[in-house]
């Protein structure tokens, strides 16, 4: 096959999605599925749905499918809550694994909600643990010997820049500690392969590359041979080894079942595994090349024609994600003004715009067009417009 799959997706008339790394667009099979889902199994099925309709079913059935995108075996991932949640269950998890360890690794690259999910176990727990921030390129020589776990995004939010996932791995297991990594940045934008890193666990969001839908569930990852050691801290009713004994005591449930926490939510995972259909005719490697070749044509192009931008990404493709930032001391008005003009980007402090390049919609005539668009707002100072000033609640 051959990518761009434009005529997969909504995309509206004239706009240029440069955003997919937020939030990705709506599979045209998501609503067709949904309206049958919600018409024939909602509404006509009620509660029978839950046996009839395997709803039941979905976080480990749609866990799989994830899995296969990410490198993870059959068995081993699990959709379901937030992907904070997630974060919460593989840390407190980590750390009882290690509880001669007080350190908690991360990188001043990790998306701000791991580090505060990570400081309220600490202070919640009040056993003496540190979080320990440094550097993205230190990480391989800060762990030591008293680090519990390292939890490290793969893909920083900000820059796209990649970590080595196997060289950190190796070098945390060789002091002894434990990994865990973010995909919210990687799955369905770069290839993974878990089981091949040798990870202990994996946390990731599906609304961004794998296009689930706005709030569509997170998923948790741990390796087979340590899921029944795991005693999880959110010890949910679905998490019960028989949830509808209506037992008083909680008794962890077999395998990857252990790390659910509440109900489903049937709805996005319908969607969710409606959108991962497109996957069928993709493969990873087909879209890390076209993925690369579209970053690197944007750079060379903002380059050359936007001289005010500075390049925020690593210069090299492998050290890079699915997506290019840019610095401007103007960046959020000129965004404004992008959007404005149906170039759809987006921004992150201090100062990066930042533009996701997703091959599965966004072809090399969107990318130049783009930039067509972005050099005119920076030569015309368009963004110079109180209009673009003004904040919104979300940026």
């Amino acid at each position: 096959m051959s990518l761009p799959i434009k005529d997969q997706f909504v995309l509206p008339e004239g706009m240029i999605y440069l955003d997919g790394n937020s939030l990705g667009p709506l599979p045209k099979s998501v609503s067709q599925h949904l309206s049958r889902m919600v018409t024939n199994e909602w509404g006509q099925h009620l509660i029978k749905g839950w046996n009839l309709d395997e709803w039941m079913d979905q976080p480990s059935r749609v866990g799989d499918q994830v899995g296969k995108l990410i490198g993870a075996s059959a068995g081993s991932v699990v959709m379901g809550d937030t992907l904070s949640i997630k974060v919460y269950q593989a840390l407190s998890a980590a750390l009882e694994m290690r509880p001669d360890r007080k350190v908690i690794l991360s990188d001043s690259g990790n998306f701000p909600s791991d580090l505060y999910m990570a400081q309220g176990l600490i202070r919640h727990l009040n056993r003496g643990h540190e979080l320990r921030i440094v550097d993205p390129a230190q990480v391989t020589d800060a762990v030591t010997e008293d680090v519990a776990a390292v939890m490290i995004t793969q893909v920083d939010y900000r820059t796209g820049r990649m970590h080595d996932m196997a060289t950190i791995t190796r070098q945390a297991h060789a002091k002894g500690a434990v990994m865990i990594w973010d995909l919210a940045h990687s799955a369905g934008a770069v290839p993974v392969d878990l089981a091949a890193s040798n990870c202990e666990f994996a946390v990731g969001c599906t609304y961004k590359y794998l296009n689930g839908g706005p709030g569509a569930p997170a998923f948790i990852y741990v390796r087979p041979d340590i899921l029944g050691g795991i005693d999880p801290a959110l010890s949910g009713w679905l998490g019960h080894d028989a949830p509808f004994a209506f037992e008083q005591d909680y008794r962890p449930g077999t395998g990857i079942e252990r790390m659910r926490v509440g109900t489903p939510p049937v709805l996005q995972l319908a969607a969710l595994e409606a959108a991962l259909k497109v996957w069928d005719t993709v493969t990873m490697a087909e879209l890390r090349t076209a993925s690369v070749h579209l970053c690197e044509t944007f750079i060379a192009e903002v380059e050359a024609r936007c001289p005010a931008l500075t390049l925020a990404s690593p210069r090299d493709p492998d050290q890079r994600g699915s997506q290019v930032s840019f610095t401007f001391e103007h960046g959020y008005p000129a965004m404004q003004a992008l959007i404005a003009r149906n170039v759809i980007g987006d921004y992150r402090a201090p100062h990066i715009m930042r533009f996701g390049l997703t091959p599965l919609y966004v072809d090399e005539a969107d990318v130049r067009r783009a930039v067509d668009v972005l050099q005119d707002v920076l030569d015309n100072r368009l963004w110079d417009n109180p209009d673009y000033q003004m904040t919104g609640r979300v940026t």
